[in-house]
């Protein structure tokens, strides 16, 4: 049996590209898109101090750069950080084998390891517990979802024992479990040293498979507390609204709880209703009359008179004309969106762009 050790080392995983989350992560890598006032990340580094982490590893790779300069030595946090770039992409399991010399711990000590994108309420230290106790190579956090099908299955016994992984099943056959891989792991410290090193490897088509295949102890953890992929627009702006509602727990929401959350030096107009979770970032500015629900509108950004915003994100230097309509909507850094204009159901307006006043009355990506 594995003993935990007072303080267990932590890899994040941030070196996706966000490629569903475009035009957000054009400037910006998708652990850095602020959420609830902040980039992600920060949410993540701080649940994982509040556990009793210390010493995390961040694997990057896309915009490596904006990542160090933002959170130093992590020591406003608490933590020491270490970065790890990788030169070309190497899958999950290439970027956690590329990080292992940065690591301290000894090879039956247990690492924790958290994708990158994921927002959750998970009891990160009962993870931890599960795993020493009953003496796992691998543990995994596994959740509970209605629908499937997007995701893979990871079926266990009575015991918590993983049995198989079963990718994207789509045939009621196939949908054994409800139970899906969660992105969180605890891997000891001798697994990640047998991941192969210098080459792609996916810990969920190659790693786990394999490891459960040599007859290795995989061990699920069911937590089915809040548990969000923030890998869509809708997606991000949801998670971002329910962390100003204090539906998803994080101790770094700068403020408190409740339908709206307005950064310091942000305007705005006495009767402009905010609501729903919304989020008005620093320099931002909400003109008279506007409605925004369920919204994020990051740094800078302007919202006229009489706009109506709805579960829509809008970015760093945007413009939203008066009386325009957004519901589903993301627009670019630095975009224009003139007056007069609807745009619904995710539609997508590209960093830079102009929409003149009154072109687009309603527009889908059906």
């Amino acid at each position: 049996m594995t003993k935990a050790p007072a303080t267990p080392e932590a890899i994040l995983l941030v070196g996706g590209k966000g490629t569903r989350l475009r035009p957000m992560t054009v400037h910006t890598p998708k652990p850095m898109v602020p959420a609830a006032g902040v980039p992600f990340l920060t949410h993540q580094l701080a649940r994982a101090r509040a556990a009793g982490v210390e010493h995390i590893v961040l694997a990057t790779s896309y915009l490596a750069e904006v990542f160090e300069p933002y959170f130093g030595d992590g020591s406003s946090l608490g933590l020491h950080l270490e970065y790890v770039t990788e030169e070309e992409p190497l899958g999950t399991g290439g970027a956690i084998r590329n990080v292992a010399s940065r690591l301290r711990s000894g090879p039956d000590e247990p690492v924790l390891i958290f994708n990158g994108d994921i927002l959750t309420g998970l009891d990160i230290r009962a993870l931890v517990d599960t795993h020493c106790r009953t003496g796992a190579d691998v543990s995994l956090h596994l959740t509970r979802v209605t629908d499937p099908r997007a995701y893979g299955l990871v079926p266990t016994d009575e015991q918590g024992r993983v049995t198989a992984f079963l990718e994207k099943p789509q045939t009621p056959e196939e949908i054994v479990t409800d139970q899906i891989n969660a992105g969180a792991y605890v891997f000891n410290r001798s697994v990640i040293d047998a991941i192969p090193a210098d080459r792609p490897v996916s810990v969920e088509r190659e790693t786990f498979p394999g490891l459960l295949a040599a007859g290795a102890h995989l061990q699920g953890m069911v937590d089915s507390t809040y548990w969000l992929d923030l890998g869509t627009p809708q997606a991000f702006v949801r998670g971002s609204a329910d962390l100003v509602l204090g539906r998803a727990p994080s101790p770094a929401v700068p403020g408190r709880c409740g339908d709206r959350l307005v950064l310091d030096t942000a305007t705005v107009a006495g009767d402009a209703k905010l609501t729903g979770g919304t989020v008005i970032g620093p320099q931002a500015r909400v003109g008279a009359g506007a409605r925004i629900d369920g919204s994020t509108v990051l740094e800078g950004a302007v919202v006229e008179e009489g706009a109506e915003v709805r579960d829509s994100l809008i970015g760093a230097g945007a413009r939203v004309g008066a009386r325009t309509v957004l519901h589903g909507a993301v627009v670019g850094d630095g975009a224009l969106v003139g007056p007069d204009n609807e745009l619904r159901d995710g539609v997508r307006v590209w960093c830079g762009v102009d929409i003149p006043p009154g072109a687009v009355r309603f527009s889908s990506d059906q």
